[in-house]
């Protein structure tokens, strides 16, 4: 009979429960720690309206209904025999003292300390720190303590994230002209047997080209039109496809992502714009990550005067878009009215949450600062006929403790691909101008 293999221990750091507080449920057999400098720092986390102070909140609810008459400093068994057990340890006195080493006396060094100690109460099992703060894990590692990412809400290979779109070289130039003639043509004509719901396309055979796109309902590949959007148009393929998913009715969340300068922003506020007769009232929302770790409360002024400066990109968009028609035109007049009747709103995410959305297209913009919970919560609040539209760029992190692979935007388009009611397109070339391409390239 093979030996079983000794469980092994995770202790996990504050970062880990407020990305998720089910965090504890997550490793299989295995037995999972809390330090006591952890609960004290969840406690300072609990009040407030954003998605960590509700985390921080469930866990601690959480920690209370598991322990019920237990003392938390033994083993707790977790539900069912899949799981292992819980305990909260203290910071002991070890033979290596990470305060004294590093030279301060740090909540981060208290729960190495926690860490270590529990590593020479268990010598003969593997003792990990599990942690979101990449800091923390090379300090732990440079004292000879195991430490690594929380990685079960997490995106194994971003590399090939879907991008929503595929060329496709076609060495019969028939296929193109019968696509564009009828309009239509079915997926095994393209070398696509299996298609994925509302996929893009690009058609090059012999100079000749074609974009199309796979609807699901009909079974087909059929062509994509090159419209505009409230005075927008698109410059490229991609472009072209994002427009698409944006105004396809059937389409009720779509992500569009790409670097800085590609439009996604400005497409997502054109399309809502050119469908305004459709819905209610059209939201544009952003996360504030504050700047200089400054919260929003240290800001002058009222709560409008506060979220200006997170909102200006939105506004510089809007403002590009009036500026493709004269001051005395009609659709000029138009965002006017709708910015005073607020048809259309700017707020801060903060301020959707808790709340059922229907019958309003709601853009979220710079969405890759967001926790896959946060995405959730979003999504959910969606009543009827509402459309959900997130944009960003996944490599471009603004908080802590997020990165390409487990922000939720990346998470939203791994997981929500291949639904008829998702579409996603990636934005590849930049459109703001050539000197900003060339700064892109060269620098």
């Amino acid at each position: 009979m093979p030996k079983k293999k000794p469980k092994k221990i995770f202790v996990l750091d504050t970062s880990v429960l407020l990305y998720d507080y089910e965090a504890v449920r997550n490793f299989e057999k295995n037995d999972v720690a809390i330090p006591i400098t952890v609960l004290e720092e969840l406690d300072t986390f609990k009040k407030g309206n954003n998605v960590i102070n509700l985390h921080a909140r469930e866990f601690i609810r959480y920690l209370d209904g598991i322990s019920d008459a237990n003392m938390l400093q033994n083993w707790i068994p977790l539900n069912g025999r899949s799981h292992g057990s819980l305990r909260v340890i203290t910071n002991g006195n070890n033979s290596m003292d990470a305060t004294k080493v590093y030279g301060s006396d740090k909540n981060d060094h208290r729960i190495i300390n926690a860490a270590l100690h529990l590593k020479e109460e268990n010598p003969n099992q593997r003792v990990i720190l599990v942690s979101k703060d990449i800091n923390l894990r090379l300090k732990a590692r440079a004292l000879n303590l195991e430490s690594e990412d929380y990685e079960t809400i997490r995106i194994q290979d971003i590399e090939h994230l879907y991008k929503g779109k595929t060329s496709l070289e076609i060495e019969d130039p028939s296929v193109v002209s019968k696509f564009y003639e009828k309009g239509k043509i079915k997926p095994e004509e393209l070398m696509e047997a299996d298609p994925i719901c509302n996929h893009y396309y690009i058609m090059k055979s012999h100079g000749s080209s074609g974009l199309g796109w796979y609807n699901a309902k009909s079974k087909k590949v059929e062509v994509v039109e090159k419209n505009n959007a409230y005075g927008i148009q698109p410059k490229n393929a991609e472009q072209t496809f994002a427009l698409h998913a944006l105004q396809n009715p059937n389409i009720m969340c779509c992500t569009i992502t790409g670097a800085a300068g590609t439009g996604k922003t400005l497409l997502a506020l054109a399309s809502a714009l050119e469908q305004r007769s459709n819905f209610k009232q059209i939201y544009l929302a952003r996360p504030i990550v504050p700047l200089s770790n400054k919260d929003i409360g240290f800001l002058p002024g009222d709560a409008n005067a506060k979220i200006d400066p997170y909102m200006q990109p939105l506004w510089d968009n809007l403002s590009f878009i009036k500026n493709q028609y004269k001051e005395t035109s009609k659709p000029f007049k138009k965002i006017d009215e709708m910015l005073q009747t607020e048809k259309l709103r700017i707020v801060p995410l903060a301020y959707i949450r808790g709340r059922s959305l229907s019958n309003v297209i709601f853009i979220i913009d710079e969405a890759q600062n967001l926790t896959p919970h946060e995405v959730k919560t979003i999504i959910t609040r969606a009543g009827e006929n509402t459309k959900v539209v997130f944009t960003g760029d996944i490599f471009q992190i603004d908080t802590p403790y997020l990165d390409a692979q487990s922000n939720g935007l990346s998470y939203l388009v791994d997981r929500m691909n291949n639904n008829e009611m998702y579409a996603h397109i990636n934005l590849e070339k930049g459109e703001r101008s050539e000197l900003a391409n060339l700064a892109s390239k060269l620098l």
